[in-house]
Parts: structure tokens; C-alpha cells; sequence
């Protein structure tokens, strides 16, 4: 599983032009799972995503979590993160999930994530989608959960 964080200032998301889902402070974060994700990798992205200290402290050093900050997810499901540009100029998508399966593990991601308190807010699985963000840093940050 492939998950890119960004620390938001607010981000949200459009679909046909309607706004379905908007944070304020928090993560935005793009999740890809891939064609042989288990249970063991949305547990550990949930427990990373749930605890990674990106948040700045008094001093002004990223030292808080998402949970000591009070902020929110949003989560967007994004299959070409497992984009392979090795070959040619057309990504190959190969590595990702089959949709029903990349949903159904989406969901899973969100929901273990909500179950530590966290304010979990989601675009709309497979739809095109307008994401808008202010990013706050900007920090960015990759998670894979086979690393």
C-alpha cells in the first residue's frame, strides 16, 4: 500500500462541480493499494498514518501527530501511485489493486483510522475528482507499507 501525506492548512474535494468532503487543518492523503495488500498493510499505514509526527510542537519542530493536534484525514484513492514509468512514455498501472478489492481495502484504511479517534473525511472512490489544498509547508511525505 502506497499512501502520500500532506500536511494541509484545508484541502477538499469537487465531484461535477460539488464540493463532497473538506478538512481544515490536517493530512490530505492519497492511498494506492496494490495487487497484493493485506490486512498486516493497512494495519501498519493506519497505525503510521495515526502517529507520524508531522506536526509542528511550541519550538517549531515537527513532533505532534495528527491526533495531538485535533486535525483531520481527508483520504482519496489515487491508483497511479503505483505508476511504472520505466518503460516507454504510458504508465503501467499493473501494481495496483483491482477496484472492488482497492475499495473495499480503502475503506478498511479509513475505518481502522477513525478507530483512533481521527476525524476521517473521503473523496469518492473512482469518480474524477477535483482535489484543492493549501498545503502547510509544504510537507510531503510517502508511506509503503512494503518498505
Amino acid at each position: 500500500m502506497r499512501v502520500l501525506l500532506q500536511r494541509v492548512k484545508e484541502a477538499g474535494v469537487r465531484v461535477g462541480g460539488k464540493k463532497i468532503s473538506e478538512i481544515k487543518k490536517g493530512i490530505l492523503m492519497f492511498v494506492n493499494v496494490g495487487k497484493n495488500d493485506t490486512e498486516e498493510d493497512i494495519n501498519y499505514i493506519a497505525r503510521k498514518v495515526s502517529n507520524i509526527r508531522i506536526f509542528e510542537d511550541e519550538q517549531g519542530k515537527m513532533n505532534l501527530s495528527i491526533k495531538q493536534v485535533k486535525g483531520s484525514i481527508l483520504s482519496v484513492s489515487q491508483f497511479t501511485l503505483y505508476a511504472d514509468t520505466k518503460k516507454g512514455n504510458r504508465p503501467y498501472f499493473g501494481e495496483s489493486a483491482p477496484p472492488d478489492d482497492a475499495y473495499k481495502k480503502w475503506k478498511m484504511l479509513n475505518e481502522r483510522i477513525r478507530g483512533e479517534g481521527i476525524v476521517v473525511e473521503e473523496g469518492e472512490f473512482s469518480a474524477r475528482m477535483e482535489v484543492y489544498l493549501i498545503n502547510d509547508g509544504p510537507v510531503t511525505i510517502l508511506l509503503d507499507s512494503s518498505y
